[in-house]
């Protein structure tokens, strides 16, 4: 490192030695002169590569894998989601601030109410804990239910999670391109999620199936026969009442409300499958304890039930119009089916902690008490981003990531396929985009190149029919240049051989200099040099 100076030094020696060998600085042209046409070289260049750039940009064919494939084919979901839920699970992620997805409402329509966001269907429940199925399959395009007036259309960007299952307002009623809408209404991606990805997506809350089939209705009422007796006899309670499944709800829910539940972050530790802990002693539970209770208890009533697990809420930016939604909004809640209705939503933390539904986890936990129960550093944290100044900042560096995201990274092959059509091209493969690209790139070099050797003759073509017609004087009195002689180092020499003609061989040098060097050919200049050859060595001839 200690030598770097001199090698500094030494370079700069020699390129100031080759400078005094052309002699170019004597007439205050030199430094400037070079550095204005390096500055205009590279202006010239990256004005004219912007129009390459962007077109590559919008045609390039987009790969569906990247450089996150380093996570192997058998990486676990980066995220914490999961495809299963057991006491705990859900609430390991509600101290974390990572982002799931971010979502924009272009049309400016939003849900009444809190706003759920559709992941997982779990139907294979074990008491407190449950899952979902095998790999969705998906459901005919004439089976979907078509959205109708209360229809909303969405923008997801969601994260990198490693996973397939997709993200949208509960309930998603179309898939995008490279992804399965399910029987459930869920979206499952046909590739892992390893980049960010944005995609369109319309959901419709009234939307529901129409119909229960025999045997699916045999698989949503199936439970373990290791639930307790205690589990049974409390649903049976609710039938013996009043065997109308609302009325089986109603009872379920005002259970919840009127026996103590409470909601929170830390509810201990809780042993596998343990129902009968949390129902009647303990009495305390996330969202995860809730929904896969309830499901139980619907089940053993007779009330077809399973589990949906995705997000609730999250935080809008004011500045960028969208939502963001992170991991610590990770919810889960219920759905039972009923005749007159078919899937009905049902989150019985509504009844137990409804300002964390209607307000947010960030205000529950503040009005609760709970901060405090957080690790000092996500607490930390928590307080320092509500500071109004850090605040502003966050706003303005989500909505810039969101843009990057969104409108770059997020150009993906669906996007590119329809802007292609709509600038009038046909649906073009890969390699048809490819080479189209290739045309373009190769049609654009030599139209530059072109256009760029023009300009150069045309700029220095006056000036050098000058000079050259000062050279040509110049040898017909014994005085010849050398071509690898400079401009000044010529006309030095050739004040030696006409010393009369001293003041007259310096102006066209300094104007040869200027015109040859400088940043714009000044007219006046040009006719002044003109003017000077005219008369060189006049009275020779």
């Amino acid at each position: 490192m200690g030598a770097l100076p001199l090698r500094i030094f030494s370079i700069a020696g020699f390129c100031h030695r080759d400078l005094r060998h052309d002699r170019v600085h004597a007439a205050g042209y030199c430094a400037c002169s070079i550095l204005s046409r390096i500055s205009r070289a590279g202006h010239l260049a990256l004005t004219q590569a912007v129009p390459l750039i962007v077109l590559l940009f919008l045609l390039f064919p987009r790969v569906t894998a990247g450089f996150r494939l380093l996570l192997g084919p058998s990486g676990a979901a980066t995220s914490g989601f999961s495809d299963r839920i057991s006491p705990g699970s859900v609430e390991a992620l509600a101290n974390s601030s990572a982002v799931a997805f971010r979502a924009e409402f272009p049309d400016g329509k939003l849900p009444a109410g809190a706003l759920y966001w559709r992941g997982l269907v779990l139907a294979q429940g074990d008491g407190m804990e449950w899952r979902s199925r095998d790999t969705p399959l998906s459901i005919s395009r004439s089976s979907q239910q078509l959205p109708a007036g209360g229809a909303i259309r969405q923008w997801i960007t969601i994260e990198p999670h490693g996973a397939n299952w997709m993200f949208a307002l509960d309930r998603p009623v179309d898939a995008p391109s490279g992804a399965i809408l399910n029987p459930a209404n869920c979206l499952w991606s046909l590739q892992r999620i390893i980049k960010p990805r944005r995609y369109e997506v319309t959901s419709d809350p009234d939307t529901t199936q129409k119909d229960l089939q025999p045997r699916e209705r045999e698989r949503l009422l199936d439970v373990p026969a290791s639930i307790s007796p205690a589990a049974r006899a409390l649903a049976a309670s609710w039938v013996t009442a009043d065997p109308d499944p609302q009325q089986i709800v109603r009872r379920a829910l005002d259970f919840f409300h009127t026996q103590r539940f409470r909601y929170s972050l830390s509810p201990g530790e809780y042993k596998r499958n343990d129902l009968d802990e949390f129902l009647f002693r303990r009495r305390l539970g996330f969202c995860e304890h809730y929904a896969a209770s309830f499901a139980t208890l619907m089940r053993l009533a007779g009330v077809p039930a399973r589990v949906v697990v995705g997000y609730l809420g999250g935080e809008f930016n004011e500045m960028g119009r969208f939502y963001l939604v992170r991991q610590s909004d990770t919810h889960a809640w219920c759905e039972v089916w009923l005749p007159a209705a078919g899937w009905k939503r049902i989150d019985p933390t509504s009844v137990v902690a409804p300002e964390r539904v209607n307000l947010g986890l960030d205000f529950f936990l503040e009005r609760r008490g709970e901060v405090a129960t957080m690790s000092r550093q996500a607490a930390f944290a928590r307080t320092f981003a509500r500071q109004p100044v850090f605040a502003k900042i966050r706003v303005v560096w989500q909505t810039l990531n969101y843009a990057w995201d969104s409108r770059v990274l997020g150009f993906e092959a669906e996007t590119q396929q329809t802007f292609a059509r709509h600038i009038g091209l046909p649906d073009l493969k890969p390699m048809s985009l490819l080479l189209l690209s290739a045309c373009i790139s190769v049609l654009f070099i030599l139209v530059t190149a072109s256009l760029v050797q023009l300009r150069a003759r045309t700029r220095s073509e006056p000036v050098q029919t000058v000079y050259k017609r000062f050279c040509a004087k110049a040898a017909r009195i014994g005085a010849a240049r050398d071509p690898c002689e400079g401009p000044v180092d010529f006309s030095r020499r050739l004040i030696e051989v006409l010393p009369e003609e001293s003041n007259r061989v310096a102006t066209i040098s300094n104007c040869y200099v200027a015109l040859r060097y400088g940043r714009e050919i000044n007219p006046r200049i040009l006719n002044q040099f003109a003017r000077e050859v005219q008369l060189f060595a006049s009275a020779k001839k």
